[in-house]
């Protein structure tokens, strides 16, 4: 898959609430998809579709341990959502930044 597929996977599963909240309680913990349900009010099914959506974008991985699902956020999925949002920070920051230029030299020249 390629990286950009990879980081678009990301980020739509990362766009819903539910998700994001799932990725940060398998941050602190390795999570039971049955206990993960219990935090939502939504049927065991939901959850597990929710889960999948992450496992598909690598947000997290699962384990089987006996008859449960265990779930893990992958920290470096994480770091590389964050290296995609510092990346668009700083081309807009650079785009500011000249705009400010732009709206200061306009100044300047309303002032002479």
């Amino acid at each position: 898959m390629s990286d950009a597929r990879r980081t678009d996977r990301r980020f739509h599963a990362l766009a819903d609430p539910t998700r994001r909240d799932i990725v940060r309680r398998a941050l602190a913990d390795e999570l039971s998809v049955t206990a993960l349900a219990t935090s939502y009010r939504m049927s065991f099914a939901a959850v597990q579709k929710h889960v999948a959506v992450l496992e598909r974008a690598d947000l997290v991985t699962k384990r089987r341990s006996g008859r449960e699902q265990l779930v893990r956020s992958s920290i470096d999925a994480l770091r590389s959502v964050a290296e995609s949002l510092d990346q668009l920070e700083e081309v807009w920051r650079g785009r500011i930044d000249r705009f400010g230029a732009v709206l200061a030299d306009e100044a300047e020249g309303d002032q002479q």
